[in-house]
């Protein structure tokens, strides 16, 4: 049987948690900072977790973790 391929896009983007959770971090927090409020910049700085219906495509995509 060969080897499962894992989707590098999505292993650049999605980081597997302790729990088997996959976790990203928000898009828009790169430039263009000063024209953002105070509160759109802190919610940006914490990474979102990915919905379940969302995770079961996640998990095929990343066969190896």
């Amino acid at each position: 049987m060969p080897k499962m391929k894992t989707r590098k896009s999505i292993s650049k983007r999605v980081k597997r948690t302790g729990t088997g959770k996959f976790v990203f971090q928000k898009p828009g927090a790169r430039h263009l900072m000063t024209g953002k409020s105070g509160k759109k910049k802190r919610q940006m700085r914490n990474g979102q977790v990915v919905p379940d219906c969302m995770a079961q495509r996640m998990k095929k995509a990343l066969p190896y973790g």
